[in-house]
């Protein structure tokens, strides 16, 4: 089937929640993507922060094809023997205790705020009222399910499914007096992306994170860091919350897990996990021996390779090199990130529009977010050549934009 063929069915059958790019993919390979006539695209977004190993990385394939030979799925209910040797290996990774596999991140997250209640409940005087009300941040995003819908900011997410999940207050992003007030004993958890995501590749201020989780601790609340797009080593180190120093409660985990299969985690201290027990919660497909096998080779595989060590040093690289657009570009207000997990803000939200639309009919695909941001999420095993050849292409989209606007300006002056 071609693309038109392929839209045309998809527009009859499916539901109307995705705006696609017109571009019909086939295959990948390394860090680059396919289309069904054979053009090539450097895929500088990586499945939304998924392929962390890009595409058919041969490790990866071989477990994928050994597994499936032998078992693909099987109920919570028997043991299998993956989930107990991929827990151990994210518990040592992340400095948590213990792990509970789900289908996605917005699942796992799902699974924080339950905890988090089920928590307050367990430590609740007899007679009283158990805390319930939960912080999130400004620009946050934690998924589209209903729970996690009522602690992601924005309101054109919200609004069309209201009323939400009550108990959500939203703090100011990184303002510590706001985050004074609204904190007190009545709050069971606070929750928030230490470098956020969706929200425009925001990272928390160090004085921020502190003041979180002295009052968390202060209020016997539980501190969640959602990891679902900056874990598994995409900031350079394993989790982002590991560059401020702080050990969370709960971590939720998903996107690269599984080097494109679909799972995700839930990260536990053992101190909250007294307060759940069989029964309590669940999942069908989370944790079957498929998924765990492959992300078991992920972890072997960076570890291996040394790809956090290759993800600072090119990351680094990354930002250096928009950073010397932005001394030439004066469209580019701000360049944020940590690692491979990069935004690039500019002046206006069609800018960033047509700026998109031109790296892709260039051949690089990224993508946009928060209106105005460009979101760069490569592979970790991006190298500089890659990089080059994404700059040179930006820093002519960004020239081209620049003399459309121009000539637009000088037509209406005339």
């Amino acid at each position: 089937m071609n693309l038109e063929q392929v839209s045309k069915l998809e527009s009859k059958l499916l539901l109307s929640t995705y705006d696609r790019y017109p571009v019909l993919l086939r295959k990948g390979r390394g860090v680059y993507l396919y289309d069904n006539k054979g053009r090539k695209y450097l895929d500088l977004l990586s499945g939304i922060g998924v392929n962390a190993l890009g595409y058919a990385h041969p490790a990866i394939t071989n477990t994928i094809t050994r597994q499936a030979k032998l078992l693909v799925h099987t109920s919570n209910l028997f043991y299998h023997e993956y989930q107990g040797r991929l827990a151990a290996a994210l518990t040592k990774i992340s400095g948590m205790d213990r792990a509970f596999f789900t289908n996605s991140g917005t699942e796992a997250w799902e699974g924080a705020l339950k905890l988090a209640r089920a928590y307050a409940r367990a430590g609740c005087e007899p007679g009283a009222e158990p805390k319930w009300r939960i912080l999130a941040l400004e620009h946050a995003f934690h998924g589209r399910t209903f729970g996690a819908l009522a602690t992601t900011h924005k309101e054109k997410y919200r609004a069309p499914f209201a009323p939400v999940v009550p108990g959500v207050e939203f703090v100011r992003f990184n303002d510590v007096a706001d985050l004074v007030t609204k904190f007190d004993s009545t709050v069971c958890a606070i929750g928030f992306e230490f470098l956020q995501g969706e929200g425009g590749i925001r990272p928390v201020s160090r004085e921020f994170a502190e003041a979180a989780h002295k009052l968390a601790r202060k209020h016997n609340a539980l501190l969640i860091a959602d990891e679902i797009q900056s874990g598994m080593g995409r900031t350079g180190k394993w989790f982002a919350y590991q560059h401020y120093g702080i050990q969370p409660d709960l971590v939720t985990v998903a996107k690269p897990i599984a080097g494109g299969l679909p799972l995700g985690a839930l990260l536990v201290s053992e101190k909250v996990s007294g307060c759940i027990h069989p029964g309590m919660h669940g999942t069908t497909f989370g944790g079957g021996p498929l998924a765990c096998a492959v992300a078991l080779q992920l972890i072997t595989i960076l570890e291996k390779e040394k790809l956090l060590n290759h993800v600072q040093k090119t990351g680094a690289y990354l930002i250096e090199q928009l950073e010397k657009l932005k001394k030439k570009h004066s469209a580019i207000r701000e360049v944020r990130g940590m690692g491979l997990m990069i935004g690039v803000e500019l002046e206006s939200a069609d800018l960033a529009k047509a700026v998109f639309q031109q790296m892709l009919k260039r051949g690089t695909i990224v993508n946009r977010t928060d209106e105005t941001v460009i979101r760069l999420l490569p592979p970790f095993i991006v190298k500089k050549q890659h990089i080059d050849t994404a700059i040179r292409q930006l820093d002519e989209a960004l020239a081209k934009n620049k003399m459309s606007a121009v000539a637009t300006a000088a037509g209406r002056n005339k």
